[in-house]
C-alpha cells in the first residue's frame, strides 16, 4: 500500500500538503510490475503515473517496428501528454526490471490540479517539453522497410504492393521509368525483365519473390511454433481476429492461419462508419491492425501466406500448403467470403491491369486525375467511392438496380450525394472492356434505353456481392447449396447432427468445429456481428473442451 512518505519522494508531489498526500495514497493504484509487464499500452486511457522503483521503458510502434524512445526512473512521471491533450497514450510504458509504479486516475489528477495549481503548472511545462520531443520525432523523414520497382500494370507488382500494404509494411514504389529511380534505389537499377524487384532496409535484394519468402524476410510468422493447439482459427478477418483475441486472453493456445494478410475483406474497406465506439469511423486496415496487435500481444500466433490444403476432422489435423500439419482440439472456421466474378469477354486478362475485385487502399494513389468506375450498389462500393473521390477526377457508380437505397445504408447515400465528383448511374451494366496492355475503356449499357456508351476508364473496381468458398472443406462439415457452413439448429434441420447433445449456436455438423462471420449461414453480414460471433465462438470452445475433458 502506498504511504505518504513514498509519494512525497516524487518531486512533483514533494510540496503537497499532508491532506493531499493522504488523498493520493488512498485513491492511487500501487502497481508491482515484472520485467516486460506494461503499466500502460500505446493507445491506453489517460492517467498520471509516477515511478517509485525500478526502470520503465518507453516504446512506440513505427511501421510495425517497436522503437525505444526513452526511460523513466524513480522519481519521474509519465502521462502528462495524454492529460494535457485529453488523448490516449502515444506510446507504451513497460518495466525493464522489477518495478513499482503509482497510478493516479485522470479524475483524481484533475481534482489535485484544481486544489494545487503548482502541480498543474509544473505538469504543463513538462507536457510542453515532451510534446516538443514528439514533434521532433514526427519531423524525422520516414524510413521505408521496402523499396519496390515494378510496372504499374504488372499484376505481380500489384499483388506485392497490396500484400505489403495490408501487412502494414511501409513501401516506396517506383516504376522502372521513374526519373528518381537512380537516386532512390541505392544500387544498379534493375532491368524491367527482372521486375518486380525489392530492396529491404538491410540491403537485401529480392527479384520477383514469392509472398511467403518476402514475409519470412520481413519477420512475419509463417510457421507454427507448436505442434498442437487448443484452438486453430482458419481466416484472419474480423471474426478470426476477434476469436484470436478472446482465445489468447483466456489462456488458450491459439493460432490463426491466414493465406494473405490479416483483415479479410473488411481490411480493404476505406471507412467503416457504423462500428460501435468509433464515432468518426475507422478504416478496415486500421481496425485490422489494432486487432492484430492486440491478438499478438495476448499471445496468439498469426500465420500469414499459408493456405489450408485439407482438414482431417477425425484426427483434428489441419494440413497446410507446404506439408506442415497442425493439430488442434477445436477448429474455428472464419474464412469469410470472396468477391463474385463478372462473366464478360476479355475481363480476366485485365485483372490487376486496371480491373480489381474490391478496392485496396493502396490502389487509390494510382487514380489521381483519372476517371474511375465502380460496379455495385452496396455498402462496400459506397465506401470505396467516397475514398476514391479524394483522389480520382471523377468516380462513377454503375448500379444494376433502380435505387441505391435498396442495398446501401442511408448515411452512405447521403454522403455520396454531397460529393461533387461522384456520379451514380442506375439501371446500368458494364458489358465490354477494352485495352492493349491494360484497361483503358469500357462499354456501359443503359438498360432503360438499351443504349451502349463507350467511356475512357482509368480503373474499374467490382463489388457485385460475395460467396463462400468452402469446396475445400471435408464432406463431414455440412454447408448449404451456396457453400455457407450450417451451424446450430440449421445443422439439426438438415439432418447432419448426430451427437447425443444439441449443437452449440456456432457449432458445425462436426462437434468441436465452429464457424463464425460471413462464412456461416446467417442473414446478417456486418463487421460488428463477425466480431461478436468470433468472441462467442471462444465461449463455445471452452464449453466443448470442458465437456471433452469430462
Amino acid at each position: 500500500m502506498l504511504t505518504t512518505d513514498e509519494i512525497r519522494a516524487i518531486p512533483l508531489f514533494s510540496t503537497l500538503p499532508e491532506a493531499e498526500l493522504e488523498r493520493l495514497a488512498q485513491t492511487s493504484a500501487d502497481l508491482h510490475l515484472s520485467p516486460g509487464e506494461y503499466a500502460v499500452h500505446e493507445g491506453g486511457e489517460r492517467a498520471l503515473y509516477a515511478v517509485l522503483s525500478g526502470k520503465m521503458e518507453v516504446v512506440k510502434l513505427f511501421d510495425g517496428i517497436e522503437r525505444t524512445l526513452g526511460w523513466r526512473v524513480p522519481g519521474t512521471i509519465f502521462g502528462e501528454v495524454p492529460l494535457a491533450l485529453s488523448s490516449p497514450f502515444p506510446g507504451a510504458y513497460r518495466a525493464a526490471i522489477p518495478s513499482r509504479v503509482m497510478r493516479v486516475d485522470a479524475q483524481h489528477y484533475y481534482a489535485l490540479a484544481a486544489a494545487s495549481p503548482d502541480v498543474a503548472t509544473r505538469m504543463g511545462a513538462l507536457a510542453r517539453e515532451r510534446i516538443g520531443g514528439l514533434q521532433g520525432l514526427s519531423a524525422e523523414p520516414p524510413k521505408t522497410r521496402v523499396k519496390l520497382v515494378g510496372a504499374r500494370w504488372d499484376p505481380a507488382c500489384a499483388n506485392l504492393r497490396q500484400f505489403l500494404a495490408r501487412n502494414q509494411i511501409s513501401c516506396e514504389w517506383l516504376t522502372p521509368d521513374a526519373p528518381e529511380l537512380e537516386t532512390h534505389w541505392n544500387g544498379p537499377c534493375p532491368e524491367e525483365q527482372h521486375c518486380p524487384a525489392l530492396r529491404l532496409a538491410d540491403g537485401t535484394l529480392l527479384i520477383r519473390p514469392a509472398t511467403r519468402d518476402l514475409a519470412e524476410r520481413l519477420g512475419l510468422q509463417t510457421q507454427p511454433r507448436l505442434g498442437e493447439y487448443d484452438t486453430l482459427i482458419i481466416g484472419g478477418g474480423p471474426a478470426g481476429l476477434a476469436a484470436a483475441v478472446y482465445g489468447a486472453s483466456e489462456g488458450l493456445r491459439t493460432i490463426v492461419i491466414e493465406r494473405e494478410a490479416p483483415g479479410g475483406q473488411a481490411g480493404t474497406s476505406s471507412r467503416i462508419e457504423n462500428y460501435l465506439g468509433f464515432p468518426g469511423g475507422i478504416s478496415g486496415d486500421e481496425l485490422a491492425s489494432r486487432a492484430l496487435q492486440q491478438a499478438r500481444r495476448l499471445g496468439a500466433e498469426i500465420l500469414v501466406t499459408r493456405a489450408v490444403a485439407r482438414v482431417d476432422t477425425a484426427a483434428r489435423e489441419v494440413h497446410l500448403d507446404g506439408g506442415d500439419v497442425v493439430r488442434a482440439h477445436t477448429l474455428i472456421l472464419a474464412t469469410g467470403v470472396t468477391w463474385r466474378r463478372l462473366a464478360i469477354e476479355g475481363f480476366d486478362r485485365f485483372i490487376g491491369k486496371g480491373i480489381y475485385y474490391g478496392a485496396a487502399r493502396s490502389e487509390a494513389s494510382g487514380t489521381h486525375g483519372l476517371d474511375v468506375y465502380l460496379i455495385g450498389g452496396g455498402n462496400s462500393s459506397g465506401q470505396a467511392a467516397l475514398y476514391f473521390a479524394n483522389h480520382a477526377r471523377a468516380v462513377t457508380l454503375i448500379v444494376r438496380g433502380a435505387s441505391l437505397e435498396n442495398k446501401m445504408s442511408r448515411y452512405l447515400v447521403e454522403q455520396l450525394t454531397g460529393k461533387e465528383n461522384v456520379r451514380v448511374e442506375l439501371n446500368s451494366e458494364v458489358v465490354g472492356v477494352y485495352g492493349q496492355t491494360h484497361l483503358d475503356a469500357i462499354d456501359v449499357l443503359d438498360t432503360a434505353s438499351a443504349s451502349v456508351n463507350r467511356r475512357e476508364c482509368g480503373g474499374l473496381f467490382v463489388f457485385i456481392g460475395a460467396d463462400a468458398e468452402t469446396g475445400w472443406l471435408p464432406p463431414e462439415i455440412a454447408c448449404d447449396n451456396r457453400g455457407y457452413v450450417l451451424t446450430g439448429n440449421d445443422a439439426v434441420k438438415a439432418g447432419r447432427w448426430s451427437h447425443r447433445r444439441d449443437p452449440y449456436l456456432l457449432e458445425s455438423s462436426v462437434p468441436g468445429i465452429f464457424a463464425c462471420g460471413d462464412v456461416r449461414l446467417s442473414p446478417v453480414k456486418r463487421v460488428a456481428s463477425a466480431v461478436g460471433e468470433g468472441s462467442m465462438a471462444i465461449a463455445f470452445v471452452h464449453r466443448y473442451l470442458q465437456e471433452d475433458r469430462a
